[in-house]
């Protein structure tokens, strides 16, 4: 089954190469890539069908949860179907033939930027210049034939524009890896191999009740990975509630749903599905 797959970015950027992975996995061809400026631009491609659908970050070992695109999950009707760990390499490439000694401009993410500053403290001519995303700097610099500047990228985005990388993984921290949901309501997924489940829920303003829900939760296996409050606009001091658990079996984890549904308000299941690690 052929896909058109919806990241936010443009081709080469390490959402393209999360879904590569992911749909690789599955046996599926490389999807057709959809490019969107912005994170909701990938629900409003899946609306208008011009995607089937979307590969997005919700978080990194690094900088954290990507905080708007759990509004996101729960503004939007779309099932997570699955997820992808990838490891985020930095990576400085120019045009061919250059070297090191002769990029005197860098552009890049202020992501990136900030992830490889101590790299770049060994070559101080070096400008940082911040850009919108990292696969795009590097076309600009191929199409643009721009020597003297490299850009910071994945190595997707070396191979699809035809630039030399100088110097891989110059990231500080090596253990950088970013989280993608996989949002495909077409994706069929086994239910006997269902391990891990993604929900948003709020719950009544009394002392102990987010305990409450969380000693339930346990007391039936369910291992919590993830858990991550925003505040419900217009409401104060009230919290929508962000909760990923992975469990072994699907029947224990239904029976503890029942169990902490009464003690919930608007339990929205954002997605059950087959978890990367």
């Amino acid at each position: 089954m052929d896909r058109k797959v919806a990241i936010q970015g443009v081709k080469g950027c390490f959402h393209e190469q999360a879904a590569r992975h992911f749909y690789g996995e599955h046996g599926h061809v490389v999807p057709e890539i959809v490019e969107c400026a912005t994170f909701e631009g990938l629900y409003r491609s899946m609306d208008s069908q011009e995607a089937d659908a979307a590969v997005m970050a919700i978080e990194n070992t690094v900088s954290g949860g990507l905080l708007p695109n759990f509004e996101l999950l729960r503004k939007y009707d779309r099932k997570i179907k699955g997820e992808v760990f990838l490891r985020i390499k930095q990576n400085l490439m120019a045009l061919p033939g250059q070297t090191i000694r002769d990029i005197k401009e860098v552009r890049t993410h202020y992501m990136a930027i900030n992830q490889t500053r101590e790299f770049f403290k060994n070559y101080p001519w070096i400008r940082l210049v911040e850009s919108e995303d990292t696969a795009k700097s590097a076309a600009e610099v191929a199409q643009q034939g721009l020597e003297g500047v490299g850009a910071v990228a994945s190595e997707l985005a070396s191979e699809l524009y035809g630039l030399e990388i100088l110097a891989d993984s110059i990231e500080t921290y090596k253990q950088n890896y970013t989280r993608f949901l996989v949002l495909d309501d077409a994706l069929e997924v086994d239910n006997s191999r269902i391990n891990k489940a993604s929900m948003c829920f709020t719950l009544t303003h009394t002392p102990g009740s987010l305990a409450h829900v969380l000693t339930i939760l346990s007391f039936y296996g369910m291992n919590l990975t993830r858990i991550q409050s925003l505040p419900i606009p217009g409401q104060e001091w009230q919290y929508f509630f962000y909760v990923d658990i992975k469990f072994d079996d699907y029947l224990r984890y239904e029976q503890a749903l029942s169990a902490v549904r009464p003690l919930m308000e608007d339990l929205n299941i954002l997605g059950e599905y087959i978890a990367a690690i």
